[in-house]
């Protein structure tokens, strides 16, 4: 048993770092690490390189990354990502998530409900003119105030000068400001996604697991004004797939990560937040659970919200039993007492920022305070999430862009109309009995006597505050929706929809918890992380990698196994690989084979490279991000990290933290020989 700390946990969180390790880090495409790819692989990036790889890469704005791999709109992703399209998609006589869905024609391609794809265009900073807008305030509310005001002025003149989807993006916790520029898509169509057994082969079981067998993809087509998008950014198909050791490259959007977090921030969330997540979580996926056992209608219904709830239940438990690590907790502080001895030592520095340790802390004290009803004064419903939604808009719309809520400034109108307009199914039966568990556990949190609950309820048992809200709404129709939004403050008003008059009523006692979020706890972090984000610079300089936003970022790695259980984990497997897992666990359940790879098993080449691993720094959000060869071809695609990465959030080790990927070579060899997709792979290899 090895106990020694390996050399990248000393870069824990990277406040006391004055260096980065190779292959650590996920970098914004403006600050690229060519220094260090080139120190150790020889290898230089090009600016054509660059905005090649920036141009042909996607955000899935319903969670997760993609690629374009044709000139014709074609665009990869994994089936996990594509799967609540696929739902959205799906009827009781068509399960696309369960038998998978090929359209051999474009005519023949299902339409994506509610999916925006993102590409972005063009990146600038703007921290000098974020700082000048705040530099004069007295307060951290005021300051908070201001930074909203000025974003949203940044957001709205880029909108108008560009037409294109503006948000202005904080990095380094607040060190620097950059507006990013996104080219919005929101006509996507299903081209290919196999059978989720095949995709999800070894189930939750194997999840953040390796080795793995899995054809997690999915492919969709992006079309604009009625045709597929015609481009020359795209990554070419190199259907061999990579070899050990090569150096990789993922590009893709990863989630949030809390590397540069202070160490209450840290405790924070391993002492409140995520068990208390875990208990939201445990609580609907037991719900779903008995009520997918209700029939096969409601088991389909059920079935996508259980997937992701069960991925989260185990991501988060990995995340907190990180921070349950005392070697981790004891490097952060080492690290971040180093830092702190750096800036006190130095008086201007102390001046300026000794202080945003402690005004943190005190922001995470008064955080724990209203951190339980900031979770569980929640109906963990679809439907008045909708009525939540068009009840802040009519109220917001009204007021100046820069004093607006959060997702309801100019810059973020287009998106939030196109998705209250879904047409995707909203299920009343499984929105009965979500909101009857969450309301069940609310009441066990919260207490019978907390006045939000007791508004919602309003004298009524769980079950039946779901029944007369359900039973009663229209915010399942996307029309009705549409009208409220159209008929403003008036309509909201006029509006006896139970679901509508609920928000109503609890608005107020909403805005004061958001208000007094905003005031305690957002804008002094805000104004913490901006301190030390400054800090940071002025010690260390801009070396570093800042953490993931859920923007565009640039990872690098080589293919390489790891120890694992006392032995070596293989850099690769292949499709023989799959035939005896099956065949160890009986060909049964999670490790069934279906039909299409069982009978065929004749035709293929069973050596074919099936999943690898590499080195690359990825997290959540980085689902579906392309793995790219130093041509610019995509060579696999990241579908999952293995269950050493899951303290990936806090800390990046090189030794064991490994992305896992589906390999091109396994993409192909399934579309040509088991599903006959030979136009589809035609168009991919450029043919």
């Amino acid at each position: 048993m090895n106990l020694r700390i390996p050399a990248t946990l000393a870069a824990l969180g990277l406040a006391g770092a004055a260096f980065v390790l190779a292959d650590e880090g996920m970098w914004t495409f403006d600050n690229p690490p060519t220094k260090l790819i080139q120190q150790k692989y020889g290898f230089t990036l090009t600016q054509e390189w660059l905005d090649h790889v920036r141009l042909s890469s996607a955000r899935l704005n319903d969670g997760g990354s993609g690629s374009f791999v044709s000139p014709h709109g074609l665009l990869l992703t994994n089936h996990h990502v594509a799967r609540g399209q696929l739902a959205k998609d799906s009827t009781p006589e068509h399960d696309y998530i369960k038998n998978g869905f090929y359209a051999k024609t474009e005519a023949e391609e299902l339409k994506a409900p509610d999916l925006e794809v993102d590409v972005l265009m063009s990146t600038e900073e703007v921290t000098a003119r974020v700082n000048a807008a705040t530099q004069n305030a007295k307060t951290p509310e005021q300051e908070g105030a201001e930074r909203r005001k000025i974003i949203a002025q940044i957001e709205r003149e880029s909108l108008d000068k560009t037409g294109l989807r503006s948000n202005v993006v904080t990095l380094y916790q607040g060190g620097e400001y950059w507006l990013y520029r996104y080219k919005e898509y929101t006509d996507i169509r299903v081209v290919f996604a196999p059978e989720e057994q095949a995709a999800y082969f070894g189930g939750d079981d194997d999840n953040f697991t390796y080795p793995r067998y899995d054809l997690d993809m999915a492919l969709f087509r992006v079309y604009e004004n009625g045709k597929p998008i015609d481009s020359t950014n795209y990554l070419k198909w190199n259907a061999k797939g990579p070899s050990n050791g090569d150096l990789v490259f993922v590009s893709g959007n990863p989630g949030s990560t809390q590397r540069l977090d202070t160490l209450s921030q840290l405790e924070f969330q391993r002492d409140r937040a995520l068990p208390l997540e875990l208990t939201m979580l445990h609580n609907r996926y037991d719900t779903l659970g008995k009520f997918s056992k209700e029939g096969s209608t409601q088991e389909q219904e059920a079935s996508s919200d259980m997937f992701f709830d069960a991925n989260s239940i185990k991501a988060l438990t990995g995340e907190l039993q990180g921070l349950q690590e005392k070697r981790i907790i004891d490097t952060k502080r080492e690290d971040e007492e180093k830092f702190h001895a750096a800036v006190l030592k130095n008086p201007e520095l102390k001046a300026k920022y000794g202080a945003a340790w402690s005004d943190i802390a005190e922001a995470e004290r008064k955080a724990a305070s209203r951190i339980k009803e900031r979770l569980f004064h929640s109906m963990d419903s679809q439907l008045f999430g909708f009525a939540v939604t068009i009840v802040d808009y009519a109220a917001e719309i009204k007021k100046p862009d820069g004093e607006r809520l959060p997702g309801f400034h100019d810059a973020d109108l287009k998106s939030l109309r196109f998705q209250l307009g879904s047409p995707a199914p909203v299920y009343k039966d499984l929105e009965t009995a979500r909101i009857t568990g969450a309301l069940e556990l609310d009441l066990k949190e919260m207490g019978s006597n907390d006045p939000y609950l007791k508004a919602l309820m309003a004298g009524r048992s769980p079950q039946a505050t779901a029944h007369d809200l359900v039973s009663g709404t229209q915010m399942n129709d996307p029309e009705a929706r549409k009208k409220l939004m159209e008929g403003g403050q008036a309509a909201v008003d006029a509006s006896t929809d139970p679901m509508i008059v609920l928000a109503r009523k609890v608005d107020a006692m909403r805005r004061e918890q958001i208000k007094w979020w905003q005031d305690n706890v957002e804008s002094v972090l805000d104004r913490g992380g901006e301190l030390l984000g400054h800090a940071r610079f002025a010690v260390y300089g801009r070396n570093t990698y800042p953490d993931a936003t859920f923007t565009l970022r640039l990872s690098y790695g080589t293919m390489k196994g790891y120890p694992m259980n006392g032995t070596i984990a293989p850099p690769m497997t292949t499709m023989y690989g799959l035939w005896d897992r099956s065949d160890s666990f009986g060909n049964t359940g999670e490790f069934y084979l279906i039909p299409r790879f069982a009978e065929n098993r004749d035709k293929l080449r069973l050596s074919t490279p099936m999943n690898f691993v590499t080195t690359n720094d990825i997290i959540g959000g980085n689902s579906g991000s392309p793995v790219i060869d130093k041509d610019g071809s995509i060579v696999g695609l990241v579908f999952d990290g293995n269950i050493e990465s899951l303290v990936g959030d806090f800390v990046f080790d090189i030794e064991t933290n490994r992305t896992v990927a589906v390999d091109t070579a396994a993409m192909t060899e399934a579309l040509e020989k088991l599903y006959g997709a030979h136009d589809l792979l035609k168009e991919m290899m450029g043919q």
